[in-house]
């Protein structure tokens, strides 16, 4: 095998995801993520469709996942008095099978850590490419050199701004940015909207989710209360439970804020390195991320099995074999369905969420998109494949 030590940078789900399927195909594996420790909690995601099912079954995660569901149930849209006056069904939001992402990388670690070097509190701060393969330099540790250097390091991804250029040649903002705050909340899943601005409680995102019109903004991705207070500058005299949302935001347990973005690039690979999920085809909120992740690295590692290492032709391939499915990624701006600028957008969603013969054909061409890929059967290649390795159960 041409190259077989790999390095990704990204312990969330997609570094994971690819750890687990290179090293049952015998690669040697470094994961170094930034954060300290797993990030747990987090939003719900989910997973549609007989595509999605195929490779989690694959993976040899499907029952866990599936034991670890959330109880998702429809949402209500509420008025400022707190009258209900739309129903969101809940297939809108969670899919076939909706976990929380903590959960489901939790999950992804047990099933990797025996097989697959993790380095936490460190990141990759320079990438040298030579003939042979990649010279590593890090924030914490000594330099190392890999055969190959994969990115799944998220919608601001250090890998790629090191290998291809600055964020801002490939990720546009959609004009809108989102917050999610871990409070105990007291109620059902409710969501109330005025325009250009949206509050909900107890759905599958976040027990307080916002989602609100703003140009790009800047802060300081390590101060909390500065990224609280501008949350709170967005949502100046809102109506229905806002003002209490808001007082609360400095108590809350775990607190995030980005903006609605989406990656466009016309090549996921370059040299020695490849880009996965968000930090190659990322869309904010757009339903589809959890999914392209995963099944983005089963293709990518199967064509690396395939090329026998040759991380040239894998590339190609994965290029290929993988775009027109992760072109779904650009369809979809979700602040304008969440956050409508205007009450006649506003209306027309709660139309949309209610009047099944609207609903139902929105549904069936979102089925459509997370099942357009031909999958190759990768495990035709190493016999036994599909057989999940004793490495790779999760220790009792």
């Amino acid at each position: 095998m041409k190259s077989t030590r790999v390095l990704i940078s990204g312990a969330s789900i997609a570094g994971p995801a690819l750890a687990l399927w290179l090293t049952r195909y015998g690669f040697d594996v470094t994961v170094v993520e930034k954060a300290p420790a797993l990030r747990r909690g987090g939003q719900a995601v989910d997973f549609k469709g007989e595509t999605h099912r195929t490779v989690l079954e694959r993976m040899g995660i499907l029952d866990e996942v599936r034991a670890a569901r959330t109880g998702s149930e429809d949402g209500t849209v509420v008025d400022a008095a707190g009258r209900r006056i739309a129903t969101v069904p809940a297939e809108f939001t969670g899919g076939d099978v909706e976990i929380v992402r903590g959960d489901l990388a939790q999950i992804l670690l047990d099933r990797t850590a025996a097989t697959t070097t993790y380095v936490f509190g460190d990141s990759i701060t320079s990438l040298t490419e030579t003939p042979t393969g990649v010279d590593v330099t890090f924030e914490r540790g000594g330099p190392q050199t890999f055969d190959l250097v994969v990115g799944a390091d998220g919608l601001h991804s250090n890998v790629r701004r090191l290998a291809f250029g600055p964020e801002t040649d490939y990720v546009r903002h959609l004009g809108y940015h989102y917050a999610l705050a871990e409070l105990d909340v007291e109620g059902g899943s409710e969501l109330y909207s005025e325009p250009g601005r949206t509050a909900a409680t107890g759905g599958p995102k976040a027990p307080a989710f916002f989602v609100f019109a703003s140009p790009p903004l800047a802060y300081d991705r390590d101060d909390v209360a500065q990224q609280q207070r501008l949350v709170a500058d967005a949502y100046r005299g809102a109506g229905w439970r806002v003002p209490e949302l808001l007082a609360r935001l400095p108590e809350a347990r775990e607190f995030y804020l980005d903006s609605i973005s989406r990656v466009t690039m016309d090549r996921y690979t370059s040299g020695r390195v490849a880009l996965l999920g968000d930090a190659a085809y990322g869309n904010t909120l757009g339903g589809f991320g959890t999914g392209l992740a995963v099944v983005g690295a089963y293709v990518l590692a199967g064509e690396l099995l395939r090329a026998d290492g040759d991380h040239a032709v894998a590339f190609a391939r994965y290029e290929a074999g993988f775009r027109r499915y992760a072109q779904v990624s650009q369809k979809v701006n979700a602040g304008r369905i969440l956050a409508p600028r205007t009450r006649l957008g506003m209306r027309l969603r709660n139309l949309l969420f209610s009047t099944s013969f609207l609903f139902a054909p929105l549904m069936r061409l979102s089925d459509r998109f997370a099942t357009d890929i031909e999958l190759e059967d990768y495990a035709l290649l190493v016999p036994g494949a599909l057989e999940v390795p004793e490495a790779d159960r999760p220790v009792r």
